[in-house]
């Protein structure tokens, strides 16, 4: 079994969770099942995915869960661009969120990279 927490790709996931949580206080009410459920949804969907990796006993399990965390990290990604286009977001939240998700992108696809040729 892996150490989830030993894991970069994890601590950045649940930093964007974090973020994510704080970040989505100031959407419209209106859009609270909305917009702000699936970025939620979605931002904790991540470090879940690779939590839920870490304990699967098979390499190519591991794989399968880390693909979904990113794809998760992917789907909020696009939540995130659509929340400021439509305002929602102001710039500095925004940059926040968008910096830290690309930090996390690239350190979890490394991550995926390195498993997928072991």
């Amino acid at each position: 079994m892996r150490d989830h927490k030993k894991l970069r790709a994890f601590e950045l996931a649940d930093e964007v969770a974090v973020l994510v949580y704080k970040a989505t206080k100031v959407l419209p009410k209106d859009e609270l099942y909305g917009l702000t459920s699936q970025m939620r949804r979605a931002a904790v969907s991540v470090p879940s995915n690779i939590v839920e990796g870490c304990v699967r006993g098979s390499q190519p399990e591991y794989l399968r869960f880390l693909e979904i965390a990113f794809g998760s990290l992917r789907e909020l990604h696009y939540q995130i661009d659509l929340a400021k286009r439509l305002g929602y977001l102001t710039g500095q939240v925004y940059d926040e969120c968008e910096e830290k998700i690309s930090e996390t992108g690239k350190v979890l696809w490394a991550l995926i990279r390195s498993t997928r040729n072991k």
